[in-house]
This record gives structure tokens, sequence and C-alpha cells, in this order.
């Protein structure tokens, strides 16, 4: 084939995806332009509306400075307070290991019903969504404070806290990836006489399990940032230190608990990735 008829086969080729998607080929008028106006319109009245000052921000950095000074250098105190941090960091560890595990014990059976491949009643689907959405449209830290008047101040009251959020992101998340596995080896299974539950076990399982894997990680990562911010209103671990020391104006200290806390983060951001990177890598192209 010519040069010549390259081009015109292409221009012709061109022409029917123009006509067959022209809703996509079309420039779109005004519209875009004046959502892009009415969306800046909106921000520039939020800050308004807020209170949002270039001037308090330059005025509040000398402020931000002078707690930056007092930060260092970071000081623990004794041993026994350098032992009693210690304790309550890995108690935050403990607490997200262990409200995120419970989640995602929960959660798992409860995504099959809310998966619409594998629900067994669009009703109970409806309402494992709805659950799923109530759960997760709570803050973490909300629930910190309903679970400390209802079980008492400490880790318990941190783990279940964790839990009740992560139960319905967890929901949503298996769910998903649970509609989203190929049906081929659920079909497979069926035609070969299994049940139902043979093929959720080895049709649908194998597919999603590298994905959950890696889902379940990365919420342990962060709920270990949560666990902190929930232990300042009562619910155990280094945050209970954390607000204490801030309450007596201990600032090295303050900067010295920090400075664990981003160690301990980094280190459970770098294994965890690892650990995912693995899972991916040993699941193949299918993940």
């Amino acid at each position: 084939m010519s040069s010549t008829d390259e081009e015109s086969y292409r221009t012709l080729e061109e022409a029917a995806l123009r006509v067959r998607y022209h809703r996509s080929f079309a420039s779109g008028g005004p519209w875009p332009w004046a959502m892009s106006l009415a969306a800046l319109a909106l921000l520039i009245f939020g800050l308004w509306y807020l209170g949002f000052s270039p001037a308090k921000i330059l005025l509040g950095l000398g402020s931000l400075g002078n707690f930056v000074v007092l930060m260092f250098p970071p000081d623990w105190g004794d041993n026994a307070s350098l032992s009693r941090y210690m304790r309550a960091l890995g108690e935050t560890v403990a607490i997200a290991l262990l409200g995120t595990m419970l989640a995602a014990v929960i959660a798992l059976p409860l995504s099959f019903i809310a998966a619409r491949n594998t629900t067994v009643s669009r009703i109970l689907r409806f309402f494992a969504r709805r659950s799923f959405d109530t759960l997760r449209g709570i803050d973490t830290l909300v629930w910190a404070l309903i679970w400390v008047n209802v079980v008492g101040l400490g880790p318990f009251a941190g783990v279940l806290a964790i839990a009740s959020s992560d139960i319905g992101s967890f929901g949503k998340l298996f769910s998903e990836a649970i509609e989203g596995s190929d049906r081929k080896p659920v079909e497979g299974i069926l035609a070969a006489g299994g049940s139902r539950l043979h093929a959720i076990r080895f049709g649908i399982l194998p597919q999603v399990a590298p994905v959950l894997i890696g889902q379940y990680l990365y919420y342990f990562e962060s709920n270990t940032r949560s666990a902190t911010i929930i232990g300042i209103v009562g619910a155990g671990g280094i945050g209970l230190q954390l607000s204490e020391q801030i309450r007596t104006l201990e600032w090295q200290t303050v900067c010295f608990i920090i400075i664990m806390i981003l160690i301990t983060v980094s280190v459970i951001d770098l294994i965890s990735s690892r650990l995912r990177t693995a899972i991916i890598g040993r699941s193949g192209p299918a993940v």
C-alpha cells in the first residue's frame, strides 16, 4: 500500500470514528468554561466565608518558629519515662494491628453479601451496602469518643473505634474487588458440578486474595497514625502521652514523641510496601 493510500485510509477511519463517537469529539461548547469559573468562584467564596487570611498565616509563622525552637533538642527525660513511651508506642501499634484485623475478619464474609455477583439476595445486598456507608461515614475519632464512653478509657476502646470505621471501608473495597473478579473460573467450577461455595472458595478467593491483603496492609499503616490521634481522647497508646506532654508544655518531650511516631510509621510503611510488592509479584498479571 502506497503512502497516499495509507493517508486516505487513515482519513476515512478518522471520519468514521468521528461519526460514530461524535459526542466524544464535540468541543462541549461553553459548559466546561462555565463550570470552571463556577468552581473557582465557589473556592473564593469558601475561603472568604471560612475566614482564610494570608496575613494570619504570615503572622502565625513567627509563633510556629517559636514552637520549633522550644522543641529542640528532643529530650525523653529519664529512663523510666523512655520506657513508658516505648510501651505506649507498642500499645499504639497493637491497637492499629488488632483493630484492622478485626475489621477485616468481620468485613470479609459481609463483602460477599454486598457484592453483586455473590450476594444471596438483593435486599441483603442493599442493607449490607448501606451499613458499610453508615460505618464508613463516621470518623474514627468520633467512634473513639463513643467507645470510650461505652467501655471506658484504654486501648480496648481504640481497637473498637478503628474496627468500627474500617468495617465499612473494607466492606466497600472487598466487595468491589469481588465484583471485578473474572467470571470464567466460577463458571468452570459450576459446570464441573461444584457448589456456589466451591465457586467462591476456588474461583473468586484466589483472584482477590492478593488485592485484599494489599488493602489490609495499607490500612494497617494508615491506622497506626489514626491510633495516635484517638489516643488523645483517651483510647490509650502514645497519643495519651503526647497529649499529656502538650498540656504540661514539655515541648522537647513532645518533639521526641513525634520523632518516635514518625520513625514507627516509616518502618511500617517500608515493611508493608515490600510485602505488597512481594504479594503482587507472586500473583502475576492476574492481579
